[in-house]
């Protein structure tokens, strides 16, 4: 046995130990969720593993920057007048109002709405009156402005915060913006509050942060990390875009501010994956760019205006851009326009793929979003578009991002066996018109081959397939005839229009797969 080798015991131990952890479901809270025992097996170390350094003590500590920044972290107080719903969730402290997008993030790994329990919340409702919550937050100005999450502020019938001195202030709330989750406060009193400044630039992946808030309602609390990642899409919204850290981030945290080393806050703590509940070094940030972008609109209307173009949208994977003879898998695929808005009155057409905006390249459809998020309504902007592998320019007059954007009976369908030369996909078909609630276009998915490779994609019974291979469909014919020519023009994969409960989107399904 070599000397870094482990024995066969603990060997066998830790790979059961990996393949515990590995079972494990994780789950989403907001910043942290409820108090639960989570013991972490015991790991062996390697002795190869051990780090020794020749750095004397006491060479590098958080003390001063902590000392500059404390003062301007605020721990906020929220009442909220309990909801017949919160009274019948009286069993489930901290689970109620747990925004819907958090709610999908967390049933895609098994857990039902509201989980082990949202962070920023206290022990629930108190009798049957009053809900209070707790959270953190920051003033970013000396005349008393505090930012902090929206959802720790969400229907509140009363805010309080209070300062690292211990005084408290009831406060206004300004205004606020769900789909990024940032809310802005206002505190009258005084016009010296010491405040902290939001960065004007993106931390480096590596970079150490110092994150500080009101976990568990304990009061000004420091942890330190890095930065793990950037650029991350929980499933929370269409503008995701989070920073990662490992910096222990705990219920009570939501709204509190990410330090970087100069002092500026590079994110606001929101979102923490968790099997407990508790800390696990995965915690998220809203970029203070983001914040910055959010509050400079909340301040002058306390809305934020946001520009529209009404189009389904989804990023060009591989088998997408194979469909469509595409070069490189890039830009934004518009999978639906809606009627009467901006992208219909401009011409965009489904199968539509935006490669830039004002001549600025777009990798995916989360950038395109947030690009146009970014720009006010009025605005006219030049969409750089491939149209049947051909480009061209759309010009498109952006407006207002609008505040809210069945199945029946079914009669057996035709199984789509495909011909023996051709692709099968699983799916059993009927026309949309022989369906009631379907609707008058496209074929409806009335069962589905788990083990096929429609199944493999996403597509469930009651789907409606509109377009295979950029063709319209009525029938089951039309589905084989749509593959078939697919196949007669060598492509690798063909591209189905669905629609689903979720919305319509491109779906590429590959056209090697043989099932028997």
């Amino acid at each position: 046995m070599s000397r870094n080798a482990l024995p066969e015991t603990k060997t066998s131990t830790l790979r059961k130990s990996r393949s515990r952890l590995l079972a494990g479901v994780f789950t989403l809270a907001l910043a942290g969720g409820a108090v639960g025992a989570f013991v972490m097996p015991e790991a062996v170390t390697p002795a190869f593993a051990q780090i020794t350094t020749n750095q004397p003590a006491n060479t590098f500590s958080f003390a001063d920057i902590v000392e500059k920044v404390s003062p301007a972290v605020v721990s906020v107080k929220v009442k909220k007048d309990a909801t017949d719903e919160m009274v019948a969730n009286d069993d489930e402290p901290g689970a109620q109002n747990v925004p819907p997008q958090i709610e999908r993030f967390m049933r895609r790994f098994g857990f039902g709405p509201g989980g082990p329990g949202g962070p920023g919340r206290g022990p629930g409702p108190q009798g049957h009156g009053r809900v209070v919550g707790q959270g953190s937050g920051f003033f970013i100005s000396g005349d008393g402005y505090v930012v902090t999450n929206n959802h720790v502020v969400d229907g509140a019938s009363e805010v309080d915060v209070t300062t690292t001195d211990g005084k408290s202030y009831t406060a206004k709330v300004i205004g606020t913006d769900p789909r990024t989750d940032v809310a802005l406060l206002k505190v009258d009193g005084k016009d010296n509050f010491p405040w902290v400044k939001l960065a004007g630039a993106p931390p480096r992946v590596g970079d150490w942060v110092v994150a500080v808030g009101n976990p568990f309602g304990l009061g000004g609390t420091v942890t330190a990390g890095i930065v793990s990642a950037r650029g991350r899409d929980i499933g929370s919204g269409p503008y995701d875009d989070f920073i990662q850290i490992d910096a222990p981030i705990n219920r009570g945290n939501s709204g509190g501010p990410t330090f970087g080393l100069n002092g500026e806050v590079i994110g606001v703590n929101t979102a923490i994956v968790s099997p407990s509940g508790g800390n696990v070094g995965i915690a998220f940030a809203i970029p203070s760019e983001t914040v910055s972008e959010v509050v400079d609109a909340l301040k002058n209307g306390g809305t934020v205006a946001r520009g529209y173009v009404g189009v389904q949208i989804q990023p060009v994977n591989e088998d997408v851009a194979e469909a469509l003879g595409l070069k490189d898998a890039q830009g934004a695929l518009i999978a639906q326009v809606q009627p009467n808005t901006p992208g219909e009155k401009a011409g965009l057409k489904a199968g539509d793929v935006v490669t830039a905006i004002d001549g600025k390249e777009i990798k995916d459809s989360r950038e395109m979003s947030r690009e146009i998020a970014k720009l006010k309504p009025g605005t006219s902007v030049k969409l750089s578009v491939l149209r049947d592998s051909k480009p061209i320019t759309v010009s498109v007059n952006l407006e207002q991002l609008p505040t809210d954007v069945a199945s029946n009976d079914q009669k057996d369908g035709e199984q789509d066996k495909g011909d023996r030369n051709g692709p099968r996909l699983g799916l059993s078909l009927a026309p949309a018109k022989g369906v009631a609630g379907a609707g008058e276009q496209g074929v409806v998915v009335t069962e589905v081959d788990p083990n096929g490779p429609a199944a493999e994609r996403g597509i469930k019974a009651g789907d409606v397939i509109l377009d295979v291979g950029g063709k319209p469909v009525s029938s089951p014919a039309d589905v084989r005839a749509g593959l078939a020519d697919a196949r007669k023009d060598n492509r690798k994969a063909v591209l189905m229009r669905v629609k689903s409960e979720q919305g319509t989107r491109f779906v590429a399904i590959s056209l090697g797969q043989q099932r028997g």
